[in-house]
């Protein structure tokens, strides 16, 4: 993903019927000459693998494919940002032939849609939302939107109704030699090293051996925002978000001394806070 604002956009198709893919690149080329469509995919994992090999700047993603659908790929793709800090993730833009799906949220939220067949009035309003959002990503005058998690746990709830929606409500943990339950509700924060995972309560510290991208899945998106490739903090426990001498935005948690940083990937989350 390249942060040279001059450098030619760069995109990933994913859909299973060759003929959208076709007619999608098509469309593309005649609303936005300058992008490179540097991949295609026939399915939701390997629109994840492009992804994590071209590192491009926009995914376009069938909502409905074999092996991950359009949602699960997204959820993939929004955690491989894990390895450098600095990276952005890539823009997405749903493609789908269900209305139903285009929901006020992917208007005013951090991803964008298209219905099938893609039509170039549509695709070009599309393409000028991305062009503004490739040119702000990582500033303070970057969109602030519903945070991704919670916007892909909505549209996974409406793809699988009859699946389960329940959310953690404890976690075990080792405190010691003891193993603890703890409420989540309790929990100010997440962090993660390359084993464990740090559980952070007002009154003590404990551990768990699962990673942060699987917490995401497990933890109910409005309480918990992931706000850095290792950490989720309980957006109750935060006071307030400053700056440091980098210019990167640091919350304070209510209560305890440590402070946490945002990455640039999520840093619109706190804008006019």
């Amino acid at each position: 993903m390249s942060d040279n604002p001059h450098a030619a956009p760069r995109a990933v198709l994913a859909d299973d019927e060759r003929l959208m893919r076709e007619q999608m690149r098509a469309r593309l080329a005649e609303v936005w000459p300058e992008l490179q469509i540097v991949a295609e995919a026939k399915n939701g994992l390997e629109a994840v693998q492009a992804v994590r090999e071209h590192q491009p700047d926009i995914v376009f993603l069938d909502i409905r494919m074999p092996g991950l659908t359009g949602v699960e790929a997204a959820r993939q793709i929004a955690q491989l940002e894990l390895d450098d800090d600095d990276a952005m993730l890539p823009e997405i833009v749903f493609v789908t032939a269900y209305d139903q799906y285009a929901i006020e949220a992917f208007e005013q939220g951090v991803v964008d849609y298209v219905l099938k067949p893609a039509e170039r009035d549509r695709l070009a309003l599309t393409v000028e939302r991305l062009k503004k959002r490739l040119a702000t990503r990582g500033s303070d005058d970057a969109q602030a939107g519903t945070p991704i998690q919670q916007l892909l746990h909505k549209l996974s709830a409406q793809l699988n109704p009859s699946a389960s929606t329940g959310y953690l409500k404890w976690i075990q943990a080792s405190v010691g030699s003891t193993i603890q339950m703890i409420p989540v509700a309790d929990v100010l924060f997440f962090i993660s090293d390359e084993k464990y995972t740090r559980v952070q309560t007002a009154q003590l510290e404990a551990l768990i051996r699962k990673p942060i991208k699987e917490l995401v899945d497990e933890l109910d998106p409005q309480l918990f925002w992931q706000i850095h490739r290792s950490t989720l903090v309980n957006v109750n426990a935060v006071s307030g978000v400053a700056r440091d001498f980098r210019g990167r935005q640091i919350v304070s948690i209510k209560g305890n001394p440590e402070k946490l940083e945002v990455s640039r990937s999520y840093a619109g989350l706190f804008k006019g806070m």
